[in-house]
């Protein structure tokens, strides 16, 4: 399914079709304030299994990230973080950037793995949080384009997106032209931050 959804006008219509999309253990490609992104509901194994062999990974060998539609549930998925790290992260989100936080005990369960980390997103981008906020919970996510494929137009261009992917995944939406850039990777789990990848977003501190 190929569908467009006006981030300046968003139908709600078109949002409640992509909730019911991902309940349904489907999987989505959207757009994010960076490059388009490829997602599934966090609370549904099979979904989380088919978005990993979809990556070619089982799901125990695969780093998701997690989109949040803000940071007031963060303690569902993150450790306790200290006062500074929060202001941090609150003063970059919503925004182009991946942070990494420790993660509490119920990741490893969602995850079939020890991971003792979480990459949490939160996009400026109103399609997708409107998803999420939605949903009622975070969408399992991780960049449409694989580390060995440069980014190519086709990762930007919903019409070239469909029709590379449209036998893979549930939905597709078009949100317009997306980003060649990917987000800023900011490890947030030994005390002081430390950028592990550079992209859209500039740290400041």
């Amino acid at each position: 399914m190929f569908v467009e959804i006006n981030p300046h006008n968003i139908d709600k219509r078109l949002i409640q079709q992509a909730v019911d999309c991902l309940q349904k253990g489907g999987i989505i490609i959207f757009p994010t304030d960076s490059v388009y992104a490829i997602g599934c509901d966090l609370m549904n194994k099979k979904a989380l299994q088919e978005l990993a062999r979809l990556k070619g990974n089982k799901l125990n060998k695969i780093n998701f990230a997690i989109i949040c539609r803000d940071l007031s549930n963060l303690s569902f998925y993150s450790k306790q973080i200290d006062r500074a790290t929060f202001k941090l992260l609150k003063h970059h989100l919503p925004g182009p950037f991946t942070f990494i936080l420790p993660a509490n005990n119920d990741i490893p369960k969602i995850f079939d793995t020890n991971k003792k980390e979480i990459g949490i997103r939160v996009p400026d981008n109103e399609i997708i949080l409107e998803i999420v906020r939605q949903l009622g919970n975070p969408i399992a996510t991780t960049s449409l384009h694989n580390k060995a494929d440069n980014i190519q137009e086709y990762f930007s261009d919903p019409y070239e997106i469909y029709q590379n992917y449209d036998d893979d995944v549930a939905m597709i939406i078009d949100g317009g032209y997306g980003k060649l850039d990917v987000t800023t990777i900011v490890d947030c789990t030994q005390g002081t931050p430390e950028i592990v990848r550079q992209g859209l977003g500039i740290l400041e501190f």
